[in-house]
């Protein structure tokens, strides 16, 4: 059965949220903690995995669609919204941090998208949402947020969202694009992907790179985000205040610092 066919627009710049307008019985589903707003007369309501499938299932069965999200380190819920409406009405989900909502028609991607773990954001009803496991063994042990990411199929829209501004390569047959692995938001089926190490000491002790990068090659389109969460959280937990004092940025007079611009606080 085919997804339900949602409408949707996109507001903001760096802190978006996506609008989807649903058509009277059309139900949307989103990842817990994405809602904004939503119109009087949606029902919300909170189910086992993502709710792709159409037909009633065993306890088994949806324990073990919840189970799959578990391992991408999501919630074993997700939210559906249902509009109860004779007419349309529409629902709002907004973005985790800084950065773009990327659209996702899996029509015109052959049925299936890759993305990374915490990508997802909202999807039309039908759409699942599982996980693609490496079948390479270097993937596994160095492929950082790369080993367990998730998979987007069905014929339906579905949203993602990647940290500061978003680049889109695409790639011919054969040609190579190496990635750091956090700056991966997804690809399309046909990429191939692999970790490779750096190499040289230097590089890898001082370069502050990591070991190891992604490996991408064409054919196929692959979305790269400039600010991962994982690198936007550790520059914040490396400013945070320390045994009760404070790290002042760019000034040798520290705490004089803060008195003369105007940041008084005793």
């Amino acid at each position: 059965m085919k997804a339900h066919e949602i409408d949707y627009q996109i507001f903001g710049e760096e802190m978006q949220y996506v609008e989807i307008e649903l058509d009277p019985q059309e139900i949307v589903v989103a990842e817990a903690g994405s809602f904004m707003m939503m119109d009087n007369g949606i029902k919300m309501e909170t189910i086992f995995g993502d709710g792709s499938s159409t037909q009633q299932t065993g306890i088994f069965d949806k324990l073990l669609s919840a189970g799959k999200r578990v391992l991408t380190g999501e919630s074993l819920f997700m939210t559906a919204y249902l509009n109860q409406n004779t007419t349309k009405s529409k629902v709002s989900f907004a973005s985790p941090y800084p950065g773009k909502i990327l659209p996702i028609d899996l029509n015109q991607f052959g049925g299936k998208f890759i993305c990374q773990k915490d990508a997802f954001l909202c999807a039309a009803k039908g759409v699942s949402v599982g996980i693609e496991f490496s079948k390479k063994l270097g993937r596994g042990l160095f492929g950082g947020e790369g080993f367990i990411m998730q998979k987007l199929e069905g014929d339906g829209m579905a949203f993602v969202h990647s940290g500061g501004t978003l680049a889109k390569r695409e790639l011919k047959t054969g040609e190579i694009l190496k990635v750091d692995t956090g700056c991966i938001v997804g690809f399309t089926k046909d990429v191939d992907y692999d970790i490779e190490f750096i190499g040289g000491i230097k590089n890898t002790i001082f370069g502050g790179e990591g070991m190891f990068y992604a490996t991408l090659r064409g054919p196929g389109i692959v979305y790269i985000q400039s600010l991962p969460f994982s690198r936007l959280a550790d520059r914040i937990i490396a400013s945070a205040p320390r045994n009760g004092g404070s790290k002042d940025e760019g000034s040798v007079l520290g705490g004089i610092g803060r008195l003369l611009d105007g940041d008084n606080r005793f």
